[in-house]
């Protein structure tokens, strides 16, 4: 199974930081968004038109998938989507971050980085 999921490999960025935010919880898109520009300190900002796109194919993936339920009906817009992380969805943002790292020890491995990077 991994060697289908491989085969996604190398997410888009966008495709990881969303990955990531639904990793310790269900989010709807906004708060998805907003998750992704506190855990990379404001640098990354996705905008609404990458971030829909971006669920949209992940949940033809199968990596994610939409809520039927509600957190607290009467305290939350009902407009609102709420998405969780899949089993396949968390095995591929692993295997994405164990890629990365690999990128990484082979910049430090070439001289290109200090240990600090």
């Amino acid at each position: 199974m991994d060697d289908d999921l491989e085969s996604l490999l190398p997410l888009p960025s966008a495709t990881f930081h969303i990955l990531v935010a639904l990793s310790d919880a269900d989010r709807h898109g906004y708060a998805i968004m907003q998750e992704v520009a506190q855990r990379t300190g404001g640098r990354t900002k996705l905008n609404p038109g990458t971030l829909y796109t971006t669920i949209q194919r992940l949940l033809d993936k199968g990596l994610i998938v939409e809520l039927n339920e509600r957190r607290d009906p009467e305290e939350d817009d009902e407009r609102r989507r709420y998405y969780r992380l899949t089993s396949s969805g968390k095995r591929v943002a692993q295997l994405e971050l164990a890629r990365l790292t690999e990128m990484v020890s082979l910049g430090r491995r070439a001289g290109l980085a200090s240990e600090e990077v």
